[in-house]
């Protein structure tokens, strides 16, 4: 439930973002393309790194080893 909710933020955050580049930086199609590309970059990579945290911690490459005093 959370992977789904937080990915859905993240797509309506690119998508906010990208509205707001469109409308403030609007100085022809190349730059509007270049700009669109930065932020659509930025935000699939910030997902990617979230989600990579994220997932790590559900299945743990090294589990922790208690010893028999705690």
């Amino acid at each position: 439930m959370g992977f789904l909710v937080t990915t859905l933020i993240f797509v309506v955050v690119g998508i906010i973002a990208s509205l707001c580049t469109r409308i403030c930086c609007n100085r022809g199609p190349s730059t509007n393309l270049l700009h669109l590309t930065l932020v659509i970059t930025a935000t699939v990579s910030c997902w990617m790194m979230w989600a990579i945290v994220y997932l790590a911690q559900m299945k743990p490459l090294i589990v922790p080893i208690l010893s028999e005093g705690e």
